[in-house]
């Protein structure tokens, strides 16, 4: 089978911070001003840089993890994606500095994708001794090195000629254009990390203006001619496709600005299970959608709306009543910290949610936990027996109280830990998984909210 050729970029950083996202929005913004059908992607397992791609280029971006998800399951979301959406460019935003994330940077993923870099060079408080920088990253893994780059932060027409003439004389990568030192743009951003997309932090105005300094700052029909170079090795798994699937169960998925942590990936598996999700609000909406076989209560912010959440009544009730039935109930991070007792903070007090756990979600100034998570199921559960392997990421600032002894664990996580609460049959803990790891514990919680199922009828 020949190789697939697709027009795409990987756009990289030297560091965090390096400004990959602002150039990635411009980029997104500035290509689809070119009458360019843009679709973005984002490495790696974070949720608030794609509800930002979606602003910039009015497409769904998918999340690209190489350990979360597998090399091939990673190759298939790009491929079919890329098939579905007929875009004419893909543009791909990495994570942390090109060669941070081990198993899921940037490189392993531009590798593993055939996916040309553009390297984010951050030249200030620095002139010649950028090229030395440069020449690292095109020779520690010389299969990926920067074909390009784009040089952020430049102070002066002298120091662009004092950056660009150590590039050209000592390193191979062309310069494709440069942003001034004082751009005028900013990423608003919190303790939590930068505004969601749901939450609309960025302007139409300012991404306009962004997109024009884009435009006139880098040489966008030579990064089309680059991006025309990339070489997709062939998936090795089928793709997800849930178009004419018979649907076997209704799930009701938490989404607004308080529930927006997902990965599309997820919908899809469970779609292409047989599942048909409905979207609710547990900020506006009272009660829950009518039919519903399961649940799935994401991760988001739900401390910075606890007030609206703890006074929709209605909805706490109904969710309370829901996990006292019996029915599936899965809930993660945000999710979960809506199914305690109540969410807890200086400026809080303590502010009551649904009340299915019995501890308190209490938020800290210092971050609680960061980092991937691979967990084995102790106890058989609808995600599926015991001994199964999942795959997630995990990142808060709240902890919870002890949780009581009745109240099973049923994950044992990589990092020597126990979680993943039982109750009934509510799941719930600080994890984020991604699906595309293990598809067949979407296949199993679709099977474990068919109504039969619930009632311990064989199928």
């Amino acid at each position: 089978m020949s190789a697939d050729r697709s027009s795409a970029i990987l756009v990289a950083g030297t560091s965090s911070g390096s400004g990959k996202t602002t150039i990635t929005l411009g980029l997104l913004a500035a290509l689809r001003n070119m009458g360019k059908s843009v679709q973005p992607f984002k490495c790696g397992p974070d949720f608030i840089d794609p509800g930002l791609h979606l602003l910039a280029s009015g497409r769904v971006s998918r999340n690209l993890d190489p350990w979360m998800m597998g090399e091939a399951r990673v190759r298939e979301t790009f491929t079919a994606t890329r098939q579905r959406s007929g875009a004419d460019i893909s543009v791909i935003e990495g994570v942390m500095g090109m060669f941070d994330g081990q198993a899921s940077s940037s490189a392993t993923l531009a590798r593993a994708l055939g996916v040309p870099v553009i390297l984010i060079l951050d030249v200030r408080s620095a002139a010649e001794s950028v090229a030395a920088v440069l020449k690292g990253f095109e020779t520690l893994m010389p299969e990926v090195a920067p074909v390009a780059v784009i040089l952020n932060r430049v102070a002066s027409p002298r120091h662009l000629e004092l950056v660009s003439g150590a590039i050209r004389l000592h390193c191979r990568a062309e310069i494709l254009g440069h942003l001034p030192q004082n751009l005028d743009f900013a990423m608003p951003a919190r303790h939590l990390g930068l505004f969601t997309g749901e939450e609309q932090p960025i302007s139409p105005e300012a991404l306009a203006g962004l997109a024009a300094t884009i435009t006139a700052q880098v040489n966008l029909p030579r990064l089309l001619e680059l991006a025309a170079t990339a070489t997709l090795p062939p998936a090795e798994v089928e793709p997800v496709r849930h178009e004419s699937v018979k649907v076997q169960a209704r799930i009701g998925v938490a989404r607004d600005r308080a529930f927006c942590f997902y990965y599309e990936d997820n919908f899809d598996l469970l779609q292409a299970a047989g599942a048909e999700l409905v979207f609710f609000s547990p900020l506006e909406d009272r009660q829950l959608p009518e039919g519903l076989d399961g649940l799935y209560l994401g991760g988001g912010y739900p401390e910075l709306y606890a007030r609206e959440l703890s006074g929709n009544l209605g909805m706490r009730q109904a969710v309370y009543d829901w996990a006292q039935s019996g029915r599936p109930l899965y809930a993660e991070c945000g999710g979960f910290m809506y199914l305690t007792e109540g969410i807890a903070g200086d400026d809080l007090g303590v502010l009551p949610m649904a009340g299915v756990f019995p501890v308190s979600a209490r938020m800290q100034k210092k971050r609680a936990s960061l980092g991937y998570r691979e967990v084995r199921l102790e106890k058989g559960c609808f995600f599926g027996s015991a001994s199964t392997v999942l795959r997630g990421h995990e990142f808060h600032y709240s902890v919870i109280d002890e949780m009581p002894d009745h109240i099973e664990r049923i994950y044992a996580v990589n990092n020597d830990s126990r979680e993943g609460y039982r109750y009934k049959n509510v799941l719930g803990g600080y994890l984020h998984l991604h699906f595309g790891f293990n598809p067949q514990m979407a296949v199993e919680f679709v099977r474990a909210c068919q109504p039969a199922a619930q009632w311990g009828e064989k199928k």
